[in-house]
């Protein structure tokens, strides 16, 4: 299995932070599975322009692919002005509308208080859906309070992120036998 996290912003730790300790966390628990974080403050993307994924080159490249090819991805995005970075919405933009069919995605959302948790649900999960994915309904989010010295203190946190990580793991152990089941049915 291959899973991808993206820390989704090039400014601010806290995202990072929490995406260290989400995929920690499925290294730990999952040590088989190929885990790859793309933090996009470590990458040069271009600006989407209509092209194909494959046609970029470079960092945008390579990040667009590497998404292409997981089996599930963990995103983590942090709350700009009750919205998603465009650092993220550019990742998006860049990718083919339908990017994650038969792709499990789950999310981490990072803010500074709690009056901006329905933006995963209004606009991060639209998104989400929109491009095919099969998205784990329940997301871990994290408040300005939660951490300390980049550090994450607050053990309900950790423990919804450890949840996190598997309910993702066994979505893509499900949605895979339910493909092999439909395709068992075709003759060819």
């Amino acid at each position: 299995m291959k899973l991808v996290g993206i820390a989704g912003s090039n400014v601010g730790s806290k995202t990072r932070t929490a995406m260290d300790y989400t995929l920690k966390i499925a290294r730990e628990k999952y040590p088989q599975a190929d885990i790859t974080l793309l933090d996009l403050a470590e990458y040069d993307m271009a600006f989407s322009d209509g092209r194909n994924y494959w046609e970029y080159d470079g960092d945008t490249k390579y990040v667009t692919e590497t998404i292409m090819d997981a089996d599930a991805l963990i995103i983590g995005t942090p709350t700009f002005q009750a919205s998603i970075p465009a650092t993220l919405k550019n990742i998006f933009d860049l990718l083919p509308v339908n990017a994650f069919r038969d792709k499990v995605v789950s999310m981490v959302v990072t803010a500074g208080t709690a009056k901006h948790y329905l933006m995963a649900e209004q606009q991060l999960k639209p998104i989400l859906a929109y491009m095919k994915a099969h998205i784990v309904p329940t997301y871990v989010f994290i408040e300005e309070k939660d951490y300390l010295r980049r550090e994450i203190v607050n053990d309900d946190v950790l423990f919804r992120m450890e949840r996190l990580v598997e309910d993702t793991v066994l979505l893509v152990d499900a949605y895979s036998q339910i493909r092999e089941k439909k395709d068992a049915e075709y003759d060819f």
